[in-house]
């Protein structure tokens, strides 16, 4: 992964009376945050377990992100995409030099899918969102911004899907400026976190 710019919005800032800075994540390689946690959580594994290879389920960013990574790291990877996966997003991924399996009719069951073949043929399976190293990778983004911005930073918006963005930047912005706000985002009809999960609680949220 790259580090990303922090870009000014000039015309939103000037609509809503405040310095409004965007995040350019749409610039790595991938297009998207998805390639810093997949990447931090294939660096850690042993030698032994990168020879094994490695396999996740994903219908688009974090399959790239897998793929471009284990390619990097001179790994094996191996995708689990639901069929209705579009043709273009398979072979954006074939492209990075892995294997795709197409199985299952949506998001729950190729991840079963990978999560029973990861087993059988000890592969580490790199979940979207919900391990801890994935959520580090994802962090690097609340350091980045806070290495970029030396001014007060009022709020940080970021997107919710599965969480793990949201976990990372947070874990990372509030340890060190404990007063900035951070808000999570997310779409009307697929709320994962709206109402707020209580204590203990894991919710299913994107991919």
């Amino acid at each position: 992964a790259i580090e990303t710019p922090l870009a000014i919005m000039p015309r939103l800032s000037e609509r809503v009376g405040g310095n409004i800075l965007l995040k350019r994540e749409d610039m790595q390689p991938v297009f998207s945050f998805k390639l810093r946690g997949a990447y931090n959580m294939i660096a850690h594994l042993s030698d032994a377990e990168r020879a094994q290879g490695v396999i996740t389920a994903s219908a688009g960013n974090h399959a790239q992100g897998v793929a471009m990574s284990a390619r990097h790291l001179g790994c094996r990877a191996v995708i689990a995409m639901p069929t209705v996966t579009p043709s273009i997003k398979v072979n954006s991924v074939k492209r990075l030099g892995a294997e795709v399996i197409l199985v299952g009719d949506n998001f729950d069951e190729a991840s079963a899918y990978a999560k029973r073949r990861a087993a059988a043929d000890a592969m580490v399976y790199v979940p979207p969102f919900d391990h801890p190293l994935v959520i580090a990778g994802q962090g690097t983004i609340g350091m980045e911004i806070l290495r970029q911005c030396s001014r007060p930073i009022d709020a940080i918006f970021v997107p919710v899907g599965g969480g793990g963005l949201v976990a990372g930047v947070a874990a990372f912005v509030k340890r060190l400026r404990p007063e900035t706000r951070i808000v999570g985002v997310e779409p009307t009809g697929a709320d994962a976190l709206a109402p707020p999960p209580r204590a203990g609680e894991a919710r299913r949220g994107g991919r």
